[in-house]
């Protein structure tokens, strides 16, 4: 099973164009912070195609958070000296805003960046309410 699911921050702003085709794709590099206290951070090339390009190319911009679910994908080229390189990036088949254009701070339905609880009907459910 080849599947993936990220949330991060876009390190600049994505970049939308067309295929050869016309069929929109968007590229952007997203920066994800690894869990338990890690100071280190990835940084995953994301390619987003179609009517969720053009969505991106719209909606995001340098610093957007965005959750990403899709596979990882590893392909292959001649570059010109010669040598064969390898790419590896996130072909992402959903992209959540969790902030846009224009807005400083997560949608009111996200809970905020570190903290572990979540509100459900006005109340706050904290991770020693949950029975696993």
């Amino acid at each position: 099973m080849n599947k993936v699911f990220l949330i991060g921050n876009l390190t600049r702003d994505p970049e939308l164009s067309n295929t050869n085709n016309g069929i929109p794709v968007c590229k952007f590099t997203l920066a994800v912070s690894r869990r338990f206290g890690n100071t280190e951070t990835d940084f995953l090339p994301v390619i987003v195609w179609r009517g969720q390009a053009e969505n991106c190319g719209k909606f995001l911009k340098k610093g957007s958070k965005a959750a990403v679910a899709g596979s990882i994908q590893t392909r292959t080229y001649d570059a010109n000296d010669g040598s064969k390189r390898y790419i590896t990036e996130i072909v992402a088949d959903e992209v959540q805003f969790l902030s846009t254009k224009g807005e400083g701070e997560i949608p009111p339905a996200v809970p905020p960046q570190g903290g572990s609880g979540a509100r459900i009907g006005g109340s706050a459910v904290t991770d020693d309410d949950l029975p696993f």
